[in-house]
């Protein structure tokens, strides 16, 4: 299909238009031909590129945005107990959404902020979630996850196929867990695998009596964050799917902590609105659906995003929770956190 570009467009009018009456009647035939030619090329291709973006706004394919969620998975590698300790259960557990093939990861947290289990006497427990692997050596791959399982006890894995527009259905299937599990404990945080968290700094905030104990959900929230538009981008939303300019609030995927009555409610909430790839803009929408408004931290720098620069001593110790760029990373900022901070 010849179509013309807007600007190329407008050239061809201009030129048409740029002679006299008295020019144009001395064309000859063949060259008044050609005019009237390129005349309705224009008004053809012009009709026809309106159509396409109109098209690409309103019909495009559904399953680009939204995600099939039969809510008809199931846990395969269940640590049943994970939120018991004994009697007791955790005043605050830990969900890791990770990728099955990133052992590193796992690994890292467990020797690092995971390890921790008692926090200013409060109960602590760190568990890993996943879908199944894919790929060609995926039975290879599920054979040394249930090998991990046993010897850890942490993994938390559901049958649907971990990749990464299927953010939603692992957020869903934390929040089924969650509220099927730990019924007992007080808060959860669901935090990404490259993120490093100050673990005292969140008990101690949780611990606040000021802090909510129901309705809760705080994080970096995201205000006023405009849908984008450009079709070119991985996030693009058109407005037949969300016709606003800007998102409900939401905290944003890094890592954000959440009241434990609020897992069955958002579950609840979701059975009436059909779930987008964007995950945790989903979960705004599903708060908006509630009535329930995230709450900022005390402090916004609590929660960091991509710092321009590695963080020192004393800034870790005013953090809760900040992604980091590598494996050493995130060991030094632990090392570093175990320190003294005397003198910030």
């Amino acid at each position: 299909m010849f179509l013309l570009t807007k600007k190329s467009r407008t050239q061809i009018l201009l030129l048409f238009l740029s002679g006299s009456t008295g020019n144009i009647m001395k064309l000859q035939g063949r060259h008044i031909a050609l005019c009237v030619l390129a005349l309705l090329l224009f008004f053809v291709a012009f009709s026809l590129n309106d159509r396409e973006g109109q098209k690409s706004d309103t019909l495009s394919d559904p399953e680009r945005y939204y995600v099939p969620y039969p809510r008809d998975y199931k846990f395969i590698l269940d640590d049943a107990h994970a939120c018991d300790k004994g009697a007791a259960s955790p005043f605050l557990v830990l969900v890791v959404p990770v990728a099955p093939g990133n052992r590193l990861a796992r690994d890292i947290i467990r020797q690092t902020w995971g390890k921790q289990s008692v926090v200013q006497g409060k109960l602590v427990q760190t568990v890993f979630l996943l879908g199944l692997p894919t790929g060609a050596d995926a039975q290879q791959r599920q054979g040394e996850l249930r090998v991990e399982s046993r010897r850890h006890r942490d993994l938390i894995q559901s049958d649907f196929h971990d990749q990464y527009r299927n953010l939603t259905i692992k957020t869903m299937m934390m929040l089924r867990w969650l509220d099927s599990h730990c019924t007992g404990a007080s808060y959860a945080m669901k935090i990404d695998s490259d993120v490093f968290l100050n673990i005292q700094n969140l008990v101690r905030l949780l611990m606040d009596p000021a802090t909510p104990r129901d309705n809760y959900m705080t994080g970096l929230v995201w205000w006023h964050s405009p849908v984008i538009r450009d079709p070119s981008n991985k996030l693009h939303m058109p407005r037949w799917i969300m016709a606003k300019p800007e998102y409900p609030p939401y905290p944003l995927g890094m890592g954000y902590v959440l009241s434990l009555d609020l897992p069955g409610k958002l579950l609840q909430a979701s059975a009436h609105i059909r779930p987008i790839y964007i995950e945790d803009v989903y979960l705004g929408m599903c708060l908006k659906h509630l009535g329930i408004t995230p709450t900022d931290p005390p402090d916004e720098s609590m929660f960091i995003i991509n710092p321009l620069f590695a963080l020192g001593r004393c800034r870790l110790a005013t953090v809760i929770a900040v992604t980091t760029t590598s494996v050493s990373q995130m060991l030094s900022y632990w090392l570093r956190s175990q320190g003294s901070h005397a003198g910030c």
